[in-house]
């Protein structure tokens, strides 16, 4: 079976010291291919050549987290830069893009500015967003029905029924990954087993929200046991958890998420 991750940063810092290794390993699991996201003007060039490394596929965009440290001039470089590769078929999406709403601090007038404006890029450009979202799915919605883009995928979603049926009806698909696996996630397991698995994408966020297997403590991690970093070749092992929870196959989840994401962002072009 062959599997997409549909958020994985392979460019972060984390996997400098075996990237090639890691993402080696994923295809030897079946994970033929993973999306990879920009945060930053400063990665973006960093992305698009790992993509082509590996015959993935990349984003571009500004995370919200990012905003303190970006420059207004920044939303000028993405445009250029979404221009100067528009007949990349290996840029599926304007992201990582979106809202925080959890993390102290963020100026969220900021993070509306930025967002608002992708948003518009996005639409621009005729692609798809790969959203951030994080207490901020009304925000979000709200964004999208002023701007409307051609859907996209809500990353690591986590909101209500509701809220999740308004990213349907627009034209989103909503990742699923790590958080999915752990019992206590009841209302995550909810909206996994509850909405149609034709809007349901597999992701990993790597190397960010490990599944319980990986997953080390906060007392452990103070006893001096490093977290579980996660890797795009959890994404089967994701994948049974989510068909257990269905009761169904897991070739029949490997069947649907693909073709969503590849739906989705575009990937069915020749």
């Amino acid at each position: 079976m062959t599997w997409i991750d549909s958020h994985c940063h392979l460019d972060a810092l984390e996997f400098a010291p075996d990237r090639d290794t890691v993402r080696q390993a994923a295809r030897d699991m079946g994970v033929h291919t993973c999306v990879i996201p920009a945060v930053e003007v400063g990665n973006f060039e960093a992305v698009r050549m790992l993509a082509h490394q590996h015959q993935d596929v990349y984003a571009l965009g500004i995370h919200p987290l990012y905003t303190p440290q970006a420059q207004d001039t920044d939303l000028h470089t993405l445009d250029q830069a979404l221009h100067a590769h528009h007949q990349d078929l290996r840029l599926v999406a304007v992201g990582e893009i979106g809202l925080d709403g959890f993390v102290p601090g963020l100026d969220m007038a900021r993070q509306q500015l930025f967002y608002k404006a992708q948003l518009k890029l996005a639409r621009q450009h005729d692609l798809p967003v790969i959203l951030h979202v994080r207490r901020s799915a009304d925000l979000l919605l709200q964004g999208l029905r002023q701007t409307p883009v051609k859907g996209g995928i809500a990353h690591a979603f986590n909101g209500s029924v509701q809220q999740a049926q308004q990213f349907v009806a627009m034209g989103f698909k909503l990742g699923f990954g790590g958080a999915l696996t752990f019992e206590r996630a009841q209302q995550l397991r909810l909206l996994a087993t509850t909405l149609p698995l034709s809007a349901l994408v597999l992701e990993t966020d790597a190397p960010d929200i490990p599944p319980h297997w990986l997953y080390v403590t906060a007392e452990q991690r103070a006893s001096g046991v490093p977290q579980g970093r996660n890797t795009p070749d959890q994404i089967p092992r994701i994948a049974q958890v989510l068909a257990d929870l269905r009761g169904i196959s897991l070739e029949e989840v490997q069947q649907a998420t693909s073709a969503n994401v590849r739906e989705v962002l575009g990937m069915n072009k020749p």
